[in-house]
């Protein structure tokens, strides 16, 4: 019975592999020749929404002068702007920096936080109750908005039907090293192709936490940002959808960020995303499916991304199951080397950077010569399986176990301060 089990395991974990691959495939098929869902960057409209820019920092002196210049420089009515940069406990240099910008900009109105639980959920909620507002832009610390960014992103919530908006992330350090050349290619596959596929197919595109927008009144029926949660933007996203609302991606809207630089940096931000990503499934799974406003297509691909971080957990558990038939006589080796190689190849180019997705995206950026890089992808994966189940089984821990809410763990900074 044990035997049978363990075999039932390894042939479920292919399964959901195979159901994985085959929704990557499908949104790549829908960007070469599918038909290309309009955004709403052409509408003509004199009467732009007010405004208001959200940036929360902590311990941010390295990014926050050019990350207030560059919201600054975007094409935007003053009138209409306000921007809300908000000192959640720093230490460093920050509130001197915000206090200064703020001296020569009137639009730039700082909110400095010395009390109450340090983290992006809980300093978004403070901010809300003194944005002047409806429309609430958000932008991470390090991020680096193109002149129409705020335009175009603004201009979506003239669809009454839009809670929320998700602009396109790029990072602006790719030449810094061999990771953050692979984090470029993640990042080119999921947003050129799988958000854009999804706002294609009227899916399920998610907010991203930053580069994005979301309509302050709705924040608030919430109750606001639920502090509990990492993932305070895959919450949001879910939110809305179970209530009726849309999130629209802006592929046109670029903003550039600073990827991690290191290693130790990255994990540790890749398992906060699990951490909260998970936590939010717990959270959302059974409301999900309950939805009165959501299609059958739209609850499977809310499933498939609410559940997208349990998928190492299975690769991980699938190879250790298939270990465990080898020692028992279940299994020859030549099988079990195909199985760990099926799943490491597959969560390399199948899962978290799919090739297909890459090279797509490639070829729409007009860079292809960075798919040159997607072998070094398998050295990511031992970087992802391991780090996205420590971070699943820490999920675990705050749904279930622990009264003590989760740390927020902020991102290390590697910009030079005379960098521009």
């Amino acid at each position: 019975m044990v035997v049978l089990i363990l075999k039932l395991y390894v042939l479920l974990v292919v399964l959901i592999m195979a159901i994985y691959a085959t929704r990557h495939y499908r949104f790549t098929v829908n960007r070469l020749v599918g038909d290309q869902r309009l955004y709403y960057q052409d509408l003509i409209d004199a009467e732009l929404p007010r405004i208001s820019v959200l940036v929360p920092m902590h311990d941010e002196e390295k990014v926050a002068r050019q990350s207030l210049e560059a919201i600054l420089r975007c094409e935007y009515p003053r009138e209409l702007l306000e921007i809300i940069p908000i000192n959640d406990h720093s230490r460093d240099g920050t509130a001197a920096i915000l206090d200064e910008m703020a001296a020569r900009h009137d639009v730039i109105k700082p909110l400095h936080r010395h009390e109450g639980q340090r983290g992006k959920p809980a300093a978004l909620n403070d901010a809300l109750l003194v944005a002047a507002a409806d429309v609430i832009i958000v932008f991470d610390a390090d991020y680096l908005p193109a002149r129409g960014s705020l335009r175009d992103l603004a201009i979506s919530f003239k669809d009454p039907e839009v809670g929320a908006v998700m602009g396109r992330v790029v990072p602006v350090n790719t030449r810094a090293n061999l990771l953050t050349r692979l984090l470029d290619l993640e990042r080119s596959g999921g947003y050129q192709v799988d958000q854009q596929a999804r706002h294609n197919l009227h899916l399920m595109p998610q907010y991203g936490g930053t580069v994005g927008g979301f309509r302050r009144d709705l924040a608030l029926s919430f109750g606001g940002f639920d502090q509990r949660v990492l993932a305070e933007d895959t919450d949001l996203t879910y939110r809305l959808f179970i209530n009726g609302w849309k999130v629209v991606y802006a592929n046109r809207v670029e903003c550039f960020e600073e990827v991690p630089e290191t290693w130790e940096v990255r994990s540790r931000q890749i398992r906060r995303w699990s951490r909260g990503h998970n936590y939010v499934m717990f959270k959302h799974f059974g409301g999900l499916l309950r939805s009165p406003y959501l299609t059958r297509a739209e609850k499977l691909d809310g499933l498939l991304l609410l559940t997208i971080y349990l998928v190492p957990v299975f690769l991980l558990t699938g190879i250790l199951d298939s270990v465990a038939l080898f020692f028992m006589g279940e299994m020859q080796i030549i099988d079990s080397v195909l199985v760990f190689l099926f799943v490491a190849t597959y969560n390399s180019f199948g899962n978290f950077a799919p090739f297909y997705q890459i090279g797509t995206a490639s070829l729409l950026d007009g860079v292809t010569h960075r798919i040159r890089l997607l072998p070094f992808l398998m050295f990511y994966f031992l970087l992802n399986i391991w780090t996205i189940t420590h971070g699943f089984l820490q999920a675990l821990g705050d749904r279930f176990w622990r009264r003590k809410r989760a740390e927020w763990d902020k991102t290390k900074r590697f910009r030079k301060e005379a960098a521009a």
